[in-house]
């Protein structure tokens, strides 16, 4: 059994690490982290966790956290885990931080993108961008793990084996995506309240969304150039999933079947991302789950590929995906805790 902290236990991605790692069977929580409502029990804040645990929210801090944890997850805004984590504190347990600090390598672009400084610029080396299916023999060895953001492992999920392949043009992609409410964290924000987003889809961030740079980064590194793409979110009114759509010229003359075999040869051992061959993904089948769909569609009229990715924002796009870097990085069956089926319906 290994020991496990979260800090932002409260958050919607916090929650829901918490919901999966009380029934993973190799950890035990020693800790929940949570400034907001401090001495709480958690079962009077989500009560789902009524009859499971009788944990009380705590600010325990970093120093405390470290003495008690074989890892500690981080679920908070940007700019603060690269103030709490230091060498000091991986020298006694492992970081898995679902925040954006320790994403980019390149920090000029990272204080660019978010708009604050960075205080730990020495441990971005380090720090693996823990995607599995692309740095797992990375992830297996890392003390500092960064979890992908949830818009950018649905979209470079969807386009990697065409730009490791050198299929498309990379400059010129297009991703139109859509995430439910729950990805703009559980604020009181009046933009997220039901009368604003029921019967309404709009645009946010165009042109300026921060996981743009970390999509290209990715797909930069697969791909060998220094690509540069559109990126544009949309906030649909429903809880929970998200749905790419990415755009790309095709450089060779290949029809659908052509490509799905790419994606089949890309993909044949990856358990957690399903083709759907003729079909095309919804996030209805991947909502609760750790799983990414993936179809695509060919339009031979304008020479251009169709790649729709579908996951659920809190699972694979945080949550899950974290759970599945802390099984490689401590050695666990990599499905472990996050094997479950897809609620229907929900």
């Amino acid at each position: 059994m290994i020991k496990a902290s979260v800090i932002g236990g409260t958050g919607y991605a916090g929650q829901e690490l918490l919901r999966i790692l009380y029934r993973h069977p190799e950890v035990e929580v020693v800790s929940v982290g949570s400034r907001s409502f401090a001495g709480q029990p958690l079962k009077d804040i989500y009560r789902n966790y009524e009859n499971v645990t009788d944990a009380l929210c705590e600010t325990a801090d970093m120093d405390e956290l470290v003495e008690k944890s074989d890892v500690i997850f981080m679920a908070l805004p940007h700019g603060i885990a690269s103030k709490q984590v230091t060498e000091d504190v991986l020298k006694k347990t492992k970081i898995i931080d679902l925040g954006a600090d320790f994403r980019l390598k390149d920090v000029d672009i990272y204080e660019e993108w978010y708009k604050v400084n960075h205080y730990n610029k020495a441990l971005l080396k380090e720090a693996v961008y823990g995607l599995c299916e692309l740095h797992r023999e990375d992830i297996r060895g890392a003390r500092l793990l960064s979890n992908p953001g949830c818009y950018t492992t649905c979209s470079i999920l969807s386009l990697a084996p065409l730009l490791k392949n050198h299929l498309v043009d990379p400059q010129s992609i297009i991703i139109d995506a859509k995430s439910g409410v729950t990805g703009a964290g559980r604020s009181s924000d009046t933009a997220f309240s039901y009368c604003e987003v029921n019967e309404s889809i709009k645009a946010y961030k165009v042109g300026s969304h921060r996981h743009t740079p970390e999509i290209e980064q990715e797909l930069g590194l697969l791909s060998g150039t220094n690509l540069k793409l559109l990126f544009t979110p949309h906030l649909t009114p429903m809880n929970r999933g998200i749905l790419a759509l990415c755009y790309a010229n095709l450089v060779t003359d290949m029809d659908e079947e052509g490509l799905r075999q790419v994606y089949r040869d890309f993909y044949k051992d990856e358990y957690f991302v399903r083709l759907t061959e003729d079909k095309l993904p919804e996030t209805k089948w991947v909502k609760g789950s750790n799983y990414c769909d993936i179809g695509l569609k060919v339009d031979r009229r304008t020479g251009r590929v169709i790649i729709v990715g579908a996951i659920d924002n809190l699972v694979k796009g945080a949550a899950g995906q974290a759970v599945q870097n802390m099984n490689l990085m401590f050695g666990f069956d990599e499905k472990t805790g996050i094997d479950f089926i897809t609620d229907f319906p929900v």
